[in-house]
């Protein structure tokens, strides 16, 4: 089994910044692509960010060039920074990883448990 851990959630100002981190953890061979989403009141859960264990990476526009994805492969753990925060980001934000765990050949999406990014006033 492998659990995936966030955290960094919270309240900001508009304009303001905060940072998550999702780590996974358990019977771990090899984690795939991480991303995170969001999901707002009433919406449906949205793709915010991902990125491949190489590197690449890519972003919903309405985040492109405020929200960063990283991650450390040594720690199986991505992050994402988020700036110049807006009203309208204000959701439960969710990790999702993409783990090829040992003794298996296929891999399997795990969802971290969720964290509020809350964006007021």
């Amino acid at each position: 089994q492998v659990q995936l851990v966030e955290s960094g959630g919270g309240s900001v100002q508009p304009g303001g910044s905060l940072r998550l981190s999702c780590a996974a953890s358990g019977s771990i061979f090899r984690v795939n692509v991480m991303g995170w989403y969001r999901q707002a009141p009433g919406k449906q859960r949205e793709l915010v960010a991902a990125i491949t264990s190489g590197g690449p990476t890519n972003y919903a526009d309405s985040v492109q060039g405020r929200f960063t994805i990283s991650r450390d492969n040594a720690k199986n753990t991505v992050y994402l920074q988020m700036n110049s925060l807006k009203p309208e980001d204000t959701a439960v934000y969710y990790c999702k990883a993409s783990v090829l765990e040992r003794g298996r050949i296929t891999p399997r999406d795990y969802w971290g448990q969720g964290t509020q990014v809350t964006v007021s006033s």
